[in-house]
């Protein structure tokens, strides 16, 4: 099967840069230098970061005056006021203070009141945060020569203290950063978050065109101004499962556009990589997916977690990836002659061609950030832990690790597994380290909780779940040869194009648990042929793909890791087909999926804890939507959705025979 790449997909190598080593050796411990000098005199130190060349030093008010004295704010006022017969005045008022609301207050005396903080907040739960210096380095020439845009990912609170802790420890220009609105009513912390750079955003906006009218402008004013680099989340939400997310593209459409309209020459994108190896929240996000109400951002919750930073959370690595110039990217994929046609400061919907950009762009950061990815061995022993959840010996348990390893560094991991220290060592420091997780006895490693009652069951996912979200950390690495060989095992034949179809089909299908970018199917099938091909695990020619001897032994790994998402998107299809209604409310599907996997799970005819996890059971209805077996609709505030049963039945079936492999299956 002859696949040519297309000339205008994304070149990922060449975007990616110098590679990192496999195992990171280019990293500095941060923290070493604080624990061997004053916090105070950090904190105080002189802090002369290099600007962007092309600013003007603007002050936070200013910056609000040009927003709210904007020709394109003024247009979209005057709307408002013909649509809705409201005074210009009272609609200003409305404009001025969401303004008020959102906007940020940087002040250098807060960051070093944060910085102070922090330090000794960093010292007491991280035994390092390790930093790639030639990241940041590149990433201070970027901040001078044009607006630079911040895009981490994001898996825990710590995420946008950490960064700004970084740039204030390098001299950095210390970033504004998109938040969500609940953290500024914590009291006093709030404040200190709006002075330290935060700016504010509404979680549900809808069709407020107002509110959306004043955050674009806002955001576009600091990018155009170069008024500090600007950071945000582009999967839009912390991630409960620490697996990345489909890209949010809003604030991606309002950074882009000053570039688009010509206001500015250039825009460099930097691609974050945050990696834990243990992440506070932990227990909180598993039971969040097992349907626990989130407790409430206060200043209170927050002095009562205190017990929480008496914990050891172990290593963070933090890499800068290559900066990203927007302008050597849309050559060849945008025709920006449309944006002469239309005056700057009036609104201008994006065409397709620029939405595609846009998508394709959002998703192609998230896959840099996957690459930069630091892996820690606890990542790696999950993967075999979750395979094995009647427990595992010790010996085997650091035999199949090791094993794990070699293969992810075929695959182009990068891992920290210490050197000079005894394997054996590294193995027991990470269960030490996850003790709230699993436990050894008598030289056999468990999970914390085995029971098989209702409340056992709940107990059991919860460990689970937590245990698969360190699995989720490293799941990218693994992901597209792991479909190959789902596809190759389980396709009507080893015909090429019979491979392809069943390859195209599970990436079609969990392209919401993913992240794979638009219209890259093919570039997909290669990536995940090629790196088997070079392990020695397959071996093809036009007409074939066929599993080698010798490669038994990771297919049946491969096909372990994407097991449990494939048994509970079955049992969600039988739900759907067997159980539910032909239509139904959003909120009642969480609710009676749940009952109907926790009696499936009691009763042993299924084995995995995930199907109780909420994210998923709304990739599966996502996925469904997208596959047009399922339609949504607006009722009473609420989403409605109606089932085609015999669609649905139809990719279950697919699945079905795509899980009963022609190839002898067996767990690792």
């Amino acid at each position: 099967m002859g696949r040519r790449t297309p000339a205008s997909a994304w070149d990922m190598e060449r975007l990616s840069g110098e590679a990192l080593s496999a195992e990171p050796d280019d990293f500095f411990d941060i923290l070493e230098e604080r624990r061997r000098s004053n916090d105070l005199s950090h904190a105080l130190r002189s802090f002369n970061p290099q600007r962007y060349r092309g600013a003007t030093p603007i002050s936070a008010a200013a910056l609000n005056r040009m927003v709210l004295e904007s020709q394109y704010l003024s247009y979209i006022i005057q709307e408002i006021v013909v649509e809705s017969d409201e005074p210009r005045e009272a609609v200003q008022e409305e404009a001025s203070a969401i303004l008020d609301e959102m906007s940020q207050n940087l002040q250098l005396g807060f960051i070093r009141l944060l910085g102070f903080a922090m330090t000794k907040v960093f010292k007491s739960v991280f035994s390092s945060i390790y930093v790639n210096e030639e990241g940041l380095t590149r990433l201070q020439q970027a901040i001078q020569e044009h607006p630079v845009i911040l895009m981490p990912n994001h898996r825990s609170y710590m995420d946008f203290l950490v960064l700004s802790y970084i740039m204030f420890t390098y001299d950095l220009s210390i970033p504004v950063i998109a938040a969500g609105i609940p953290l500024m009513g914590m009291k006093l912390i709030g404040e200190i978050f709006r002075r330290s750079g935060a700016f504010f955003i509404r979680r549900a906006i809808g069709s407020d065109k107002l509110y959306w009218a004043v955050l674009s402008e806002y955001v576009k004013t600091i990018v155009r101004t170069g008024y500090a680099p600007l950071e945000f989340y582009v999967e839009g939400l912390r991630s409960r499962t620490l697996k990345s997310l489909t890209p949010k593209l809003g604030m991606m459409h309002m950074v882009l556009e000053p570039f688009f309209k010509g206001e500015v020459v250039d825009l460099s994108l930097v691609p974050i990589s945050i990696s834990y190896e243990r992440v506070l929240e932990e227990s909180l996000l598993a039971h969040e997916l097992l349907g626990v109400p989130k407790p409430r951002e206060t200043t209170g919750g927050l002095l009562k977690a205190r017990t929480v930073l008496k914990e050891d959370y172990g290593c963070m690595h933090v890499c800068f990836g290559n900066p990203v110039s927007v302008r050597d990217l849309v050559k060849g994929k945008i025709n920006r002659r449309q944006y002469n046609l239309v005056p700057r400061d009036l609104p201008m919907k994006p065409n397709k061609e620029t939405q595609e950009f846009v998508s394709g762009l959002a998703h192609m950061i998230i896959r840099l950030q996957e690459r930069n990815a630091v892996l820690s061995a606890w990542n790696l022993m999950v993967m075999v832990l979750l395979q094995n959840l009647q427990g595992i010996d010790l010996d085997l348990l650091t035999n199949k690790t090791l094993w794990v390893r070699r293969i992810a560094l075929q695959f182009g991991a990068h891992i920290r597994w210490p050197k000079h220290v005894l394997d054996s060592e590294v193995m027991s420091s990470s269960l030490t380290l996850h003790h709230s997780v699993v436990r050894c006895e008598r030289g056999r490693v468990y999970l914390v909780e085995e029971a098989v009652q209702e409340e056992g069951v709940f107990r059991r996912a919860a460990a689970v779940l937590m245990c698969a979200s360190y699995r989720n950390q490293a799941v990218h690495v693994f992901t597209r040869p792991a479909m190959v060989a789902v596809a190759i095992t389980t396709a009507v034949s080893s015909r090429t194009d019979d491979v392809f179809h069943h390859f195209k089909f599970l990436l079609e299908l969990f392209s919401n648990e993913f992240v794979f970018i638009p219209d890259q199917a093919v570039q997909d099938y290669e990536e995940g042929c090629s790196l088997l091909q070079q392990s020695g695990v397959i071996g093809r020619s036009d007409e074939e793909v066929y599993v080698r001897d010798n490669g038994q032994e990771s297919i049946v790994f491969l096909r372990a890791i994407l097991q449990p998402f494939i048994e509970s998107y079955q049992v969600v299809f039988r739900y759907l087909c067997e159980e539910s209604s032909q239509t139904f409310r959003e909120k009642m599907f969480s609710t009676s999926i749940r009952s109907f996997v926790m009696k499936l799970l009691i009763s042993g005819e299924v084995q995995s804890y995930e199907g109780l996890s909420s994210d998923l059971q709304r990739n599966v209805l996502s996925a469904l939507l997208r596959m047009a077996a399922v339609t949504k609709t607006k009722v009473d505030d609420q989403n409605e959705f109606r089932v085609n049963k015999s669609a649905v039945k139809r990719i279950w079936d697919m699945l079905n025979d795509g899980w009963t492999p022609r190839i002898s299956d067996a767990r690792l």
